[in-house]
């Protein structure tokens, strides 16, 4: 079902993000997340030449997360192909500080104690949400495969995170019947 239509209005910028998962041979996964900014209209900027062009990129990255099948940070690489400011490539270093980190509940509050406020890019960091929606969305059936194969199952983390996976409600009855919460 589409949006309904909206009051007359002007288009001004578009933002686009694209996420992707890839199970690699040596048995990592990676990750990866571009984004790209535009606007409809021309602007100033010194920086970059005088103007930035309506449709040019106003910002395109890329970043590249290797993961384990735990979700710990084995590599990544950041990229920054378009910037408002030139000396924004240089931000892209400070991502190699989340080697070594597991992506869990309140992770981004660990990514920002080791990059900082001064020292990352807002834009890269921001990518690091989707690719973590990614990660567990690429991952998901090899992680069941693995607790399939535990002679005691825990309880899967999924389960009360959203109204379909509510630990009373049928999606858990039929998917996980022995951590339904419900009456029979």
């Amino acid at each position: 079902m589409p949006l309904t239509t909206p009051v007359e209005r002007e288009h001004l910028h578009s933002r686009d993000v694209k996420c992707q998962g890839f199970r690699r041979r040596d048995g990592l996964w990676d990750i990866e997340a571009h984004l790209i900014d535009t606007k409809t209209f021309t602007f100033p900027n010194r920086d970059r030449g005088g103007v930035i062009a309506a449709g040019e990129p106003l910002h395109g990255m890329s970043l590249r997360v290797t993961l384990d099948l735990d979700f710990v940070i084995h590599g990544i690489e950041a990229v920054t192909d378009y910037s408002p400011f030139t000396i924004c490539v240089n931000a892209s270093t400070a991502m190699k500080r989340l080697v070594g980190l597991k992506i869990a509940p309140n992770w981004l509050d660990e990514v920002r104690r080791r990059i900082g406020k001064t020292e990352g890019c807002t834009h890269l960091i921001e990518l690091l949400r989707p690719m973590a929606s990614t990660a567990y969305q690429t991952m998901h059936f090899a992680r069941e495969e693995r607790e399939d194969q535990k002679t005691v199952r825990s309880r899967p983390r999924i389960i009360d995170t959203c109204h379909a996976l509510a630990s009373n409600g049928p999606i858990v009855k039929l998917e996980w019947p022995d951590f339904y919460t419900g009456e029979d």
